[in-house]
């Protein structure tokens, strides 16, 4: 009997989302702009009835983005921040939830800021070594443990196969933020990840020109409850934005591809430059993370974070001084970006024990030519 091989994920990310069953031979899914759809009769149940609760083109991208993750359900929202958010409602009141201590800004101002009003306690650890993961434990009710790898902005890389794996002993839901990643590089539910959230308005969409999120998991339980999270919650994506979405996931792979390739170059002549004082980039051997990227990763993304000698001036200097290079917040689009994290994704840090360096710089490599790239921090840098 022939046995059919698995397409690579190249060729899936291609394909995925289009429906089988469309007979009109259209090779672009359509938008259903529809906010309630009718029913044939009060006995037979409909596949659709209203769009906070499901729509045709926000199904054609949940299925696109769980076939991509490998995911048995997904869960699509309105902006990275909404799938934060939906993913935090399923702590119940009372209980901690670990973090890192570089996580991103909007989570930390989630978490400190908005859940300590409903009795969710953080409690922020320093991931790099899991056993710290297992101490912060002791005395808490811990509800969820939340992590990012690699860390925003400062790209520290923890081992999710061992938190997971603490997670597990104990009981806990273990989730991970994607966001730096995609699943082209990295599936945190094959580590043992219970959830997945990812900003899709990054690397997934890739043009810098929608707002999304998801959650994925496998667990049927916790699905359940994400579903009416989504559907009463109703921090869903518009059709419009499914579809943009689903148009922009099929350049994915050379996207990322390019950016990776562009992005250790970049890398590799800033570890070399006299007034670089440190680089982060998991795909250089001198990284601390390195190793455990290696084994988690498939690639290291197009994100860089860099301090400049001479501190917080010199730091500014660089970031005003780039042309090519857009100051601007956000990643993974084809634009490349410089920001400076401690006035902007850091800001809300400022001033406390888990502020980026005042000298940190914070790269998203697009797909432009990478010698223009490089000129424009020679001459950045010259400053």
């Amino acid at each position: 009997m022939e046995t059919t091989t698995r397409q690579h994920l190249e060729t899936r990310i291609v394909h995925a989302g289009r429906d089988a069953t469309d007979r009109t031979g259209a090779l672009v899914p359509p938008i259903h702009l529809a906010a309630a759809f009718s029913r044939e009769s009060l006995d037979v149940a409909p596949a659709f009835v209203y769009s906070r609760r499901g729509n045709p083109t926000r199904r054609a991208l949940e299925d696109a983005l769980a076939e991509l993750h490998e995911a048995e359900h997904c869960f699509a929202f309105g902006s990275g921040m909404g799938a934060v958010s939906g993913a935090a409602m399923l702590l119940k009141s009372g209980q901690t939830v670990l973090l890192p201590d570089d996580v991103y800004t909007n989570t930390h101002r989630l978490f400190t800021s908005l859940l300590p009003g409903h009795q969710i306690d953080p409690h922020f650890v320093d991931m790099t070594d899991a056993t710290h993961v297992e101490a912060a434990l002791a005395g808490r009710d811990v509800g969820m443990i939340w992590l990012e790898s690699p860390t925003n902005p400062s790209m520290k890389v923890i081992d999710i196969a061992a938190v997971a794996a603490i997670g597990r002993r104990h009981g806990i839901p273990v989730a991970v933020d994607n966001s730096y990643c995609s699943p082209y590089f990295q599936k945190p539910l094959d580590l043992g990840a219970d959830i997945v959230v990812e900003s899709t308005t990054k690397y997934l969409n890739g043009h810098d020109d929608l707002m999304g999120g998801t959650v994925l998991v496998n667990d049927g339980a916790l699905a359940e409850r994400l579903a009416m999270i989504q559907y009463v919650g109703g921090a869903v994506p518009s059709p419009f934005d499914c579809w943009l979405l689903l148009r922009g996931m099929k350049t994915l792979a050379l996207r990322m591809e390019r950016q990776q390739a562009s992005a250790l170059a970049i890398a590799r002549y800033l570890a070399g430059h006299p007034r670089v004082a440190a680089v982060r980039y998991p795909g250089l051997e001198s990284d601390p993370g390195h190793a455990i990227a290696r084994r988690q990763m498939t690639g290291y993304s197009g994100m860089i974070a860099f301090e400049v000698r001479g501190g917080a001036e010199a730091a500014r200097r660089v970031v005003n001084a780039a042309r090519l290079f857009q100051r601007a917040g956000g990643l993974g689009g084809v634009e490349s970006l410089i920001s400076y994290p401690i006035v902007g994704s850091g800001a809300s840090q400022a001033g406390t024990a888990m502020a980026p360096s005042s000298a940190l710089v914070r790269l998203s490599v697009g797909i432009e030519n990478v010698e223009d790239l490089l000129a424009d921090l020679r001459q950045a840098l010259a400053t």
